[in-house]
């Protein structure tokens, strides 16, 4: 009786645990199914399609409010349907976005047709249409399209959640448009890989976006299918007509797979009159007859595409095997067996085109065969961006957090009552040995904590990283087109640097390596594990990274403004001081200090701190408003100087490199200080720090700076653009601080905070109109509210406020973060 009282008392428990949950997943879903008429307050159907006015949303699906609907005033006859008399158009990027219930592959159809109403003519639109990681166009238009709708059918695996497609202009200049959307699931829609290119690695490839190129019905005339899909005749892609000819067999009956039941679902990939008709080797005695049938279909250059093709012997009716051989391009080729009479199958192929701008498919009989035929052909484009679903809506997501918020609850519930029960059956047992004790895990059985099979050896040090930053290759290359060229920004010691768009919208620097270059692994796995740590207002960010097979690739928050070198003189080293800035002299100290805070945080951080070891003008990144991050850690060193460590790999950029380092072979922070100078003396004279001119003492910027910095004479030598700018007192300091810097003995130069304090200084001087008294040597220099026992006392980490001596300003507070980015 007792048990009995104890088991319903545990049905009752866990019913009433868990019948919350059984009322929220009975609650009302997103649908799986959309067709919109963009632009629209009307609804209407359309060969059983019942199309919404987007100005009507149930909530299931909305779009942005940046976009506006427009009508089309004078339809003309042949574009009289609904779908095109209205759009929406966008000025700037903003989604569809649809609330999807059922995963699994989906359709989505892509309305476009040009009219024009109240001055904007959407034959003039150009952009992209993107969704997460992904582009679906890029530089999209419709200016060629002969007065005619166009339509783009796109093949994507989805899963729960809220997708988002979204409409970005290519310019400001410009703006995008859509007439209409349909997006509705595919059940059973194959989405495994039969063949690939030896050189194409397949797998994953079912997780990509699919753009649909072209779809054949070979052998037979224009039809479509369930899906509301248009299948083509392909007497217009035969290269030699007479090579082949046409057979049809609408009497066929269709068998399963052999091994498959219920193999009907896959007539998903094309219909039953596709199937019946097919076109077959014309083998003859005339000389038009050929053993080979040659289609040529455009398509893009050094792109990677999917050849589906559908086979189903409907010819052959007999017990023989027929044999085929099967080529796309001029670089894949397979040989395929046909043994059942009526079996609708397919094959896929993924082959990268070549640059002729064109593919050719051709089928011939292979072996003793006599026969080959081709019933149907699909083309699809790859579009390389794994896609993401975002969360849903605010309503769902409290739904979804409530639901997790009693699973929790539910599960600490039973936990309690599971452990009740355990004490209650061992109540009275005496135990012999500790309860969950070591020797209880197999881990440690037979082995201390300190045995070596816990050691991970040769693991990469960027994959032991237990980071959020990495990215696939698939959305880097929809972030550069490609690594388009014109999106080529700079070119450095790691590789080429694009320009690039993630799918978010989100401007980022792509720096590709290139092992020509001579950098490569170490320097890429160094530049990720310094940056992962560590974040500072005067630090590049880094976005991402990838090291996918033979890539290495870092993203990093696009730097509006380029280099610092720019700015200051033309950028090929063979150019002399009469390149001039558009900088003025205050903007200049402020990148000087922005830049010293970033070295001052790397040199005082945790660990020993970070020595960057390759400062220099082109290192020095100017955002959209002129602030100064300091970039590329490649080469950087991490921990404190190791005084009895010698090393031959002397790394650095010519020019910048520290003598004392070059002559005794050890690596401090205060190279980084000798390096800085020369950028100040960059800065103060617009010129690189080599140059060649016959003028021997010109040659080297450092030692043409000494000087005349000893002459006292600076203003000789400055930037003609900033004569009559400076004030001579912040000429003065900004000298002397250079002076510093570039001591030959690296323990009488700076620190990076010493050269921040100089450089307020020195901008403090710019700012002062007059000076209370006259001020001789600036070295002197004492400010009235801000007094040397006052520095003394500072906590290392403090600096002048900008605006004030009267202040000092945390870097750690106000421009810096350690953790991940």
């Amino acid at each position: 009786m007792e048990k009995f009282n104890f088991c319903s008392m545990f049905y009752s428990f866990c019913l009433l645990l868990f019948f919350p949950l059984l009322l929220l997943s009975s609650a009302s879903s997103p649908t799986s199914k959309y067709f919109i008429n963009c632009g629209s307050d009307s609804s209407f159907n359309l060969d059983g399609r019942y199309f919404v006015g987007d100005l009507n949303s149930d909530g299931s699906f909305s779009v942005g409010r940046s976009s506006q609907a427009i009508e089309n005033k004078n339809p003309s006859a042949d574009t009289a349907l609904p779908l095109y008399q209205t759009a929406r158009i966008f000025r700037g990027q903003a989604p569809y976005e649809f609330r999807i219930s059922t995963s699994g592959p989906y359709l989505v159809r892509l309305h476009f047709f040009a009219f024009s109403s109240g001055g904007t003519n959407l034959s003039d639109a150009l952009f992209n249409i993107s969704i997460p990681n992904s582009f679906l166009l890029s530089n999209f238009s419709v200016r060629n399209s002969s007065g005619l709708p166009v339509i783009k059918d796109f093949y994507l695996s989805i899963g729960v959640g809220t997708l988002r497609i979204y409409f970005n202009p290519a310019d400001k200049s410009s703006f995008a448009f859509i007439n209409a959307i349909e997006l509705f699931h595919m059940e059973d829609f194959p989405w495994y890989l039969t063949y690939a290119e030896p050189n194409i690695s397949a797998t994953g490839w079912q997780f990509k976006a699919l753009r649909s190129l072209y779809r054949v019905n070979v052998g037979g005339s224009e039809i479509n299918d369930n899906f509301w899909r248009n299948w083509i005749g392909d007497d217009g892609y035969l290269i030699l007509r007479g090579s082949a000819k046409n057979y049809s067999n609408d009497g066929v009956e269709f068998k399963d797979v052999p091994g498959i039941k219920d193999s009907d679902k896959y007539g998903n990939v094309a219909p039953d009159l596709v199937y019946q008709t097919c076109k077959e080797v014309n083998i003859g005695t005339n000389e038009s007859s050929s053993s080979i049938i040659t289609w040529r279909f455009s398509t893009r250059k050094s792109a990677r595409h999917l050849f589906r093709l559908d086979v189903c012997d409907i010819i052959n009716n007999s017990s023989h095997e027929v044999n085929m051989s099967m080529s796309i391009g001029t670089k894949f080729e397979r040989s395929i067996s046909i043994t059942d009479f009526g079996v609708k199958l397919f094959y896929d192929f993924v082959v990268d085109s070549d640059d002729s701008g064109y593919t050719d498919i051709s089928i011939s009989p292979d072996g003793d065969s006599e026969i080959a035929f081709l019933n149907g052909l699909e083309i699809m484009e790859i579009v390389m961006g794994t896609i993401v679903i975002e969360p849903t809506d605010e309503h769902h997501s409290r739904r979804l957090i409530l639901i997790v918020v009693l699973v929790i609850v539910g599960l600490a519930l039973l936990s309690i009552f599971v452990l009740l029960l355990v004490l209650r059956w061992t109540r009275g047992k005496k135990t012999t040995k500790p309860l969950f004790g070591y020797e209880d895990f197999p881990y440690y059985r037979g082995k201390s904590r300190n045995s070596t099979t816990w050691k991970t050896k040769n693991v990469p040090l960027v994959a032991n990283l237990n980071l959020k930053l990495k990215m696939s290759f698939a959305d880097i290359l929809a972030a550069t087109h490609n690594f388009d060229l014109k999106l080529l920004i700079g070119e450095g010691g790691f590789g080429k640097v694009y320009q690039g768009i993630l799918a978010s919208g989100m401007k980022v620097a792509v720096k590709r390596s290139d092992s020509s270059h001579g950098q490569g692994l170490p320097e890429f796995q160094t530049e990720v594990m310094v940056l992962s740590k560590i974040r500072h207002r005067h630090l590049v960010s880094l976005i991402g990274y990838c090291d996918e097979g033979s890539e290495m690739i870092l993203v990093y928050e696009f730097m509006e403004k380029g280099t610092l070198r720019e700015h200051l003189y033309n950028s090929k080293e063979s150019s002399d001081s009469s390149g001039q800035s558009k900088l003025n002299w205050k903007s200049r100290l402020e990148i000087c200090i922005g830049a010293a805070k970033g070295l001052h945080y790397l040199h005082t951080g945790s660990d020993g701190g970070i020595i960057h070891r390759d400062v220099k003008s082109t290192n020095i990144l100017l955002d959209e408003h002129y602030v100064a991050k300091v970039a590329d850690f490649g080469l950087s060193q991490s921990g404190p100087p190791d005084p009895d460590h010698f090393s031959t790999d002397l790394k650095g950029s010519f020019g910048y490199l520290d003598p004392e380092y070059f002559r005794t072979l050890q690596l401090t922070s205060k190279s980084d200080g000798y390096a800085f100078g020369v950028v100040l003396c960059e800065v103060l004279c617009a010129r690189p720090p080599i140059i060649s001119t016959n003028q021997r003492e010109e040659i080297n910027l450092a030692e043409w700076f000494l000087s005349w910095q000893k002459k006292g004479q600076l203003e000789q030598i400055i930037d003609p653009f900033l004569v009559g700018q400076i004030n001579p007192n912040s000429l003065r300091k900004f000298g002397e601080t250079a002076e510093k810097c570039l001591n030959p003995e690296g323990d009488r130069r700076p620190t990076m905070l010493d050269v921040c304090w100089d450089l307020e200084y020195a901008l403090q001087l710019q700012q002062t109109k007059k000076i209370k008294e006259p001020l001789n040597d600036s070295r002197t220099y004492v400010s009235s509210d801000f007094t040397l026992s006052q520095v003394q006392h500072l906590n290392s980490y403090s600096f002048p406020a900008d605006d004030s001596f009267s202040k000092g300003r945390n870097v750690d507070d106000s421009d810096a973060m350690t953790g991940g980015v």
